[in-house]
């Protein structure tokens, strides 16, 4: 089964949204992934990022119901860990502990299994075992002076488990060893060495200007960037239909909403804000 091309690239567009508004605006991202998730409900890519946008708002249920779906389309476990700490947000730091002991963990990658200690130290942390957090968190990965992508965050997270265990000058260690590692800003972890040392950062550039500059300079580049993630993205979505268990039932908890999709034209551009399509429904629909 697949998606028709127009549809495929509605769907698209939105998901490219999703992507780019996500750290920024979570909110809109949201929004976007929603139409996605109408249009096109049986594809496991558009469950996945209509998981992180809720996860990234803070519906931690509705994340755990979407990811619960994508992982069900797709058989990876790649999801565990944010499923994991959906349970946390949910107020559930047990379920997160019996999930790091179930048999998908052993089939996470090295990255995966990072983000499962990650986890289940903020779990440990959540039940007010500051301690058994600490000795989670305690690693090879943490000992080891390579620079991998979750290295900043390991750090970090045993720094601020360390803080928050009265153990200052440690803690301050391993702050500066996360800021070592954090080439792309993932973590505040100078904010937090400054804040340490009683250090005060003024910012001496007007920053209203700064963008605006940086906005005419880069629009055209993004302009032609959206245009090529858009194709692409489409295309992995037709590709993903095509595997997309459809005729599988969903749990009722997991089920999108979906309405009958028409034949209309292609969705407004990406930069509009989102607006839902008004053909609705899913590709099952569509493909009617």
């Amino acid at each position: 089964m697949s998606l028709p091309k127009t549809l495929a690239e509605d769907v698209a567009r939105n998901l490219v949204m999703v992507a780019q508004l996500i750290d920024e605006d979570p909110e809109r991202a949201y929004a976007y992934s929603r139409i996605a998730l109408r249009l096109a409900s049986r594809v496991a890519a558009v469950r996945e990022a209509a998981g992180f946008a809720a996860y990234a708002t803070q519906k931690f249920a509705e994340a755990l119901a979407e990811f619960r779906a994508a992982r069900r389309m797709t058989g990876s476990v790649e999801l565990w860990p944010v499923m994991a700490d959906c349970e946390r947000g949910l107020g559930r730091p047990e379920r997160a502990l019996a999930m790091a002991g179930e048999p998908e963990v052993q089939k996470l990658d090295k990255a995966g299994q990072v983000e499962m200690r990650l986890v289940v130290a903020g779990a440990r942390r959540d039940m007010g075992q500051i301690d058994a957090a600490i000795v989670t968190l305690q690693s090879p990965e943490l000992a080891s002076n390579s620079v991998q992508p979750w290295t900043a965050r390991l750090r970090y997270a045993y720094a601020d488990a360390l803080l928050a265990a009265g153990r200052e000058d440690e803690a301050r260690e391993w702050f500066a060893k996360a800021l070592e590692a954090d080439k792309d800003g993932s973590t505040d972890a100078s904010d937090r060495l400054a804040e340490l040392d009683g250090v005060e950062f003024v910012d001496a550039f007007d920053e209203e200007t700064e963008e605006t500059e940086e906005t005419e300079e880069t629009e055209g580049i993004e302009d032609g960037r959206r245009v090529a993630e858009v194709a692409e993205v489409a295309e992995a979505v037709e590709n993903d239909a095509d595997v997309a268990v459809a005729d599988e039932p969903v749990p009722a908890d997991e089920a999108a909403p979906a309405t009958e999709a028409t034949a209309t034209p292609a969705a407004e551009p990406a930069t509009t804000e989102p607006v839902a399509d008004e053909r609705g429904g899913d590709e099952d629909a569509a493909g009617r």
